[in-house]
């Protein structure tokens, strides 16, 4: 009986990727911190008006589960539950003249509220 090799997996994309103004960001926060922590932790939790609000926080350690993305030479450490609803997402740190922010281009939203603290957001399909 022949015995067959493990087929290669392919790579798989990256839940969430960071634009080079969110990478700088995250790093001089992370640098800037009172401890040092495993990465940044992000999630989608329910609220606001339209439904969800993503979430950032400092990570002490990395849950099995959590989905691991390295970019950019940043931690992210996605909530597993949030996965499906980041698929494909863009985050990016903006200034202008009244605000500095994390924006999240996401492909999965489908409405925002019209503050832009809360969003709509549908799991990526398999398709």
């Amino acid at each position: 009986m022949e015995t067959l090799a493990p087929r290669a997996r392919r790579p798989r994309p990256k839940v969430v990727t960071l634009s080079d103004a969110a990478a700088a960001r995250v790093k001089e926060i992370m640098d800037r911190a009172e401890k040092p922590y495993a990465g940044l932790r992000v999630g989608v939790k329910n609220g606001g008006c339209a439904g969800q609000e993503y979430q950032l926080e400092y990570a002490e350690a990395a849950s099995p589960l959590d989905e691991v993305v390295e970019d950019k030479g940043v931690r992210i450490l996605i909530d597993p539950k949030a996965v499906l609803f980041l698929i494909g997402t863009e985050i990016d740190y903006e200034t202008t003249r009244l605000a500095a922010k994390f924006v999240f281009r996401n492909p999965n939203e489908t409405d925002a509220c019209g503050c832009g603290e809360s969003v709509t957001i549908v799991p990526a399909s398999a398709e």
